[in-house]
């Protein structure tokens, strides 16, 4: 059964990248003056990035990884290689860090642990994982594409508990969300979000987001997309093709949601909700209520990624490895600066001030504002 599903998840993929290949022509880009001043403040490289990365930002570090095993940690301010490891494999998900322990999953569906770039041990799993790991508390817990959710002991791999639950036949492979709120684990199962005793893997509550739509299993995927946006104990995020919304964590409530499509995460602070549709308008929202702040087209069909929020700006990175700043209150643009020409692979990323943007081509960029 989990290979079917499994299977079913990555078709869904191949679907729906087949209705991509009819989207119009990307907007072209304007010249742009720029309103605020930033630049490039160190660059790198890795062996290309294709699967889908998050970045793990722990203690002024930046853990990155490549298509082929190599993980890195990297110093934030200066980009010095900290330490380097191989997961003998390429890589299907990563990276999820503490800052002591790194952890990535292979293709061939292993789950790999380093400790300063030496792999401690490895596991086989049942199913493919596409969603980074997540290391807290020392522990790693895993949610595979076909939704089943697993805790190991971070020193010797060590299987605490599996979580299974009944779910649609269909999955989505792509990385969803895993979090963590003070005693609490966060896990996208669907389009609901349960909150998991992370010693015991039972469930505290279990929050819709959303209920999916459509006349087809493909049209009714609505699986949480990650990484979530926290402010506090409220996490915002996206219901694939369906919605955006924000959970309170703390007591399990949903506090609002707002239909509409789009595949990529969202981003924010304490007062909006950034976000793309599917057609890559930009929109911002209330936090607080998700209320339309404003919407902005200049960015059409350019494939843009997950947003972060930077100070008075919101980022998007591009298909062309273009990184765009926008205001936050209005959506004009600030800033624009170029990486290496491919699309950025990776939900953009902070430490303190620096900004850190991946490319497809291994391109590992970090900004900085001025």
């Amino acid at each position: 059964m989990p290979g079917r599903l499994a299977a079913a998840g990555l078709v869904a993929l191949a679907v729906l990248a087949g209705c991509a290949a009819d989207k119009p022509k990307p907007a072209k880009l304007e010249s742009l003056e720029s309103q605020i001043a930033g630049r490039q403040v160190w660059n790198t490289r890795l062996n290309g990035v294709t699967f889908p990365l998050s970045v793990a930002v722990r203690a002024g570090r930046f853990h990155v990884a490549a298509d082929d095993g190599t993980v890195v940690a990297l110093e934030a301010a200066t980009g010095r290689e900290l330490w380097r490891g191989d997961a003998g494999g390429r890589l299907s998900a990563g990276v999820g860090s503490d800052g002591r322990y790194a952890a990535v999953v292979t293709r061939s569906n292993e789950l790999v642990v380093m400790d300063g770039g030496a792999v401690t041990w490895r596991k086989k799993l049942e199913s493919p994982v596409v969603t980074a790991p997540l290391v807290a508390g020392e522990r790693v817990f895993i949610v595979g594409v076909d939704r089943i959710v697993h805790a190991f002991d971070a020193i010797d791999g060590r299987r605490l508990w599996t979580l299974k639950r009944p779910g649609d036949a269909l999955t989505l492979s792509q990385a969803g969300v895993l979090a963590a709120y003070k005693d609490t684990l966060l896990v996208g199962q669907g389009a609901r979000l349960l909150g998991l005793d992370p010693l015991k893997g039972t469930v505290r509550w279990d929050t819709a987001l959303t209920t999916p739509r459509g006349t087809n299993e493909v049209e009714r995927l609505a699986d949480l997309v990650g990484p979530p946006s926290r402010t506090g104990s409220v996490f915002c995020m996206r219901s694939f093709q369906n919605a955006v919304g924000c959970i309170d964590a703390e007591r399990g409530t949903l506090k609002w949601a707002q239909n509409g499509g789009g595949v990529e995460a969202v981003g924010g602070n304490d007062e909006y909700v950034f976000m793309a549709d599917g057609s890559d308008r930009i929109t911002a929202r209330k936090r607080a209520s998700g209320e339309l702040a404003w919407t902005s087209e200049m960015l059409l069909n350019r494939a843009v990624s997950a947003p972060v929020a930077m100070g008075t700006t919101v980022v998007f990175g591009d298909f062309e490895g273009q990184v765009h700043f926008l205001s936050q209150d209005a959506g004009k643009p600030l800033l624009r600066l170029p990486t290496d020409g491919s699309r950025v692979a990776a939900p953009p990323v902070l430490s303190d001030n620096n900004l850190l943007i991946v490319t497809r081509a291994g391109g590992v960029f970090a900004f900085r504002p001025e």
